[in-house]
């Protein structure tokens, strides 16, 4: 039906719906289950799912080994959840935030059983949500979505390409170059719009000097120095702005993809003595959880073929290359070190791989 809504629709409705606390319906070949997010889970809707049989907890396996618990899914754990349990025990498992003054959270069970297709589903859901990756879920039916009004979500259906269009662009003064001009790009899923920034009119038939920069509300606008993300921003654009041309992408996938939320609870999480890698996995996370194939999608739509990446993360050079684009050149990018981004930047130089 022409009104009904498509699979990207759906899924943009149902990550609309885990972060209100609405649950939702997903099914595949192994069955249907009911799934709520822990982190917006309340009192009465847990109630609801004890009511119509065991509860499962599902985190990912960077937060089952933090607490301990096994995992017997390879990326995920599956734990029994107590009748006994409320939403603030859910919460504690869910949130590191208490992992050093509560180290003690179980005993967790882990289950075994059964296939975890839906519980990963899930999981990727929350992350695309920009909710902490943790789920819990009972056992349903057919007509439980249609019974309370929820989303039903097929998992079997193959996960629809997000497609960008660009909505509008508009000339933008800048201080790197008065012949500045703003591209505002719209995913199909509901996601969040990302920017090109273009600098002069650099051609289409050359290799184009392109920056992947990721939004950084804490260091691009409150110019934080736990980060180098403010002042490479700067730099990236005088750099474009001397050479007379130039596209900056500014992706809205903060804190490294998990969002501004996630991003200070690992703030917090470093306040207490871990590093950022070591603050992702405790909240579930992977060490990078964006994806730069929105930045290559972005640098086709505007006619461009090669580039010359200003970049200190050859991951990004590997992952344009993947999407077909020529990366002629990748010229450093060095900014923004001070005392109190040290460690910040030798943890990504060793475990993320970032030459600085």
């Amino acid at each position: 039906m022409p009104l009904s809504p498509s699979p990207a629709e759906i899924l943009a409705r149902a990550r609309a719906d885990l972060r209100m606390g609405v649950p939702v319906v997903i099914a595949d070949d192994e069955g249907i289950r009911l799934v709520a997010a822990v982190e917006t889970l309340n009192a009465e809707r847990l109630q609801v799912l004890k009511a119509l049989g065991p509860v499962e907890l599902a985190i990912t396996a960077w937060r089952a080994r933090t607490l301990k618990a096994r995992v017997y899914h390879d990326d995920l754990a599956r734990i029994a959840v107590p009748a006994s349990t409320d939403v603030a025990w859910l919460a504690g498992l869910a949130d590191p935030a208490s992992d050093l003054s509560m180290p003690l959270k179980g005993p967790l069970t882990s289950l075994r059983d059964g296939a975890a297709s839906i519980e990963r589903f899930a999981l990727a859901l929350t992350k695309t949500a920009r909710l902490l990756p943790a789920i819990v879920s009972v056992k349903a039916d057919a007509a439980t979505a249609d019974n309370h009004g929820l989303t039903l979500v097929d998992a079997r259906l193959p996960p629809p390409d997000s497609i960008l269009e660009e909505v509008v662009s508009a000339r933008v003064p800048l201080q790197v170059s008065e012949a500045g001009r703003l591209r505002v790009f719209r995913p199909d899923d509901g996601a969040e719009e990302h920017y090109a920034v273009e600098i002069g009119a650099p051609p289409r038939d050359r290799p184009v000097l392109a920056r992947l920069h990721s939004a950084c509300f804490t260091g691009d606008l409150l110019s934080s120095l736990k980060c180098d993300c403010g002042p490479q921003l700067k730099a990236a654009l005088a750099q474009m702005g001397e050479a007379g041309a130039g596209v900056l992408l500014y992706l809205n996938q903060e804190g490294r993809g998990i969002g501004l939320a996630n991003k200070m609870r690992a703030y917090s999480l470093q306040d207490q003595g871990f590093d950022t890698v070591e603050a992702n996995h405790r909240l579930g996370f992977e060490d990078d959880e964006r994806d730069f194939r929105i930045g290559a999608d972005m640098l086709k739509r505007m006619g461009f073929r090669s580039v010359r990446l200003l970049t200190n993360n050859p991951a990004k050079v590997d992952m344009l290359r993947a999407c077909g684009l020529d990366v002629v050149e990748r010229v450093p990018l060095r900014a923004g070190q001070n005392p109190l981004n040290a460690d910040y930047l030798a943890t990504k130089a060793k475990k993320s791989g970032h030459i600085l």
